[in-house]
């Protein structure tokens, strides 16, 4: 197993994404620290769900978007289990609404959780992954980070921001044995997409999924393959990347259509 007597913490891990991370690292070998803001049960069930597979779960509530929280979360993780090898940066949040409708308080909680919390969350997993020898930082981005999304803004400039952290950390941070990448899943069947207005149309998804070269959306388990491979020795020399993971999604031109010529 990859990941056999490594630990990983995943942010925001009780559901969708982040739970399908935190499973895919303890089904190959990993420990978990699952750590959730406001819903207890689904992040007790996904560490229920890890020890089932014979690995030990940490639950943790913090959050992220707190300085405060974010050294609580750290603190409980070094006490529990005096290192760290993996940490991805998958919890997130937003207030979705037009630009002209967008409010300070919206613009300072999204940036704080999706961007803010990816650069004080590596700064205090670095001396936990030096003195274990290096480790792997990964971060969840989106591809509204450049392209524009329907009432999107502020998660999209957050998702902007978390691409440059990246970069900037797997400099930084590559001396002391630490990989660092971010991936950009595309549409997502989630509970998270309950947020979105424009999503909530029963034929949004059906059109995406026309829209998609691959014939099908990604699902949470495909992003969880990506992760997992860019935390492992054969990833070691991809650094400061974005992987869009779409099914080809965002390759076609809008409104062209493709068809192969008839022989």
């Amino acid at each position: 197993m990859r990941f056999e007597g490594k630990v990983a913490l995943v942010t925001g891990s009780g559901r969708g994404i982040g739970r399908a991370i935190a499973l895919r690292f303890a089904a190959e070998g990993a420990d978990l620290v699952v750590n959730f803001f406001r819903n207890r049960d689904p992040a007790e069930e996904t560490a229920e769900a890890i020890r089932k597979l014979g690995r030990k779960a940490l639950v943790v509530k913090a959050n992220i978007g707190e300085i405060e929280e974010i050294h609580q979360l750290f603190d409980a993780v070094e006490k529990e289990y005096g290192g760290l090898d993996i940490l991805v940066s998958n919890a997130a949040s937003g207030y979705n609404r037009p630009v002209l409708r967008q409010k300070p308080k919206g613009w300072e909680w999204t940036m704080n959780i999706n961007a803010r919390a990816l650069l004080f969350c590596a700064q205090r997993a670095a001396p936990l992954m030096e003195s274990r020898g290096g480790g792997s930082i990964v971060a969840l981005s989106s591809p509204g980070s450049f392209r524009v999304l329907p009432d999107y803004v502020v998660v999209g400039a957050s998702k902007a921001a978390l691409e440059a952290l990246t970069r900037y950390l797997a400099v930084e941070l590559s001396p002391l044995g630490i990989v660092v990448n971010a991936i950009s899943p595309g549409i997502v069947e989630t509970d998270a997409l309950q947020h979105f207005d424009v999503l909530k149309n029963n034929t949004v998804i059906p059109q995406a999924i026309e829209a998609t070269p691959a014939g099908r959306l990604v699902t949470p388990e495909d992003v969880a393959g990506l992760v997992a491979f860019l935390c492992s020795e054969e990833a070691q020399m991809i650094r400061g990347q974005v992987l869009l993971i779409d099914g080809g999604s965002t390759l076609p031109v809008h409104g062209v259509k493709f068809d192969l010529p008839d022989d």
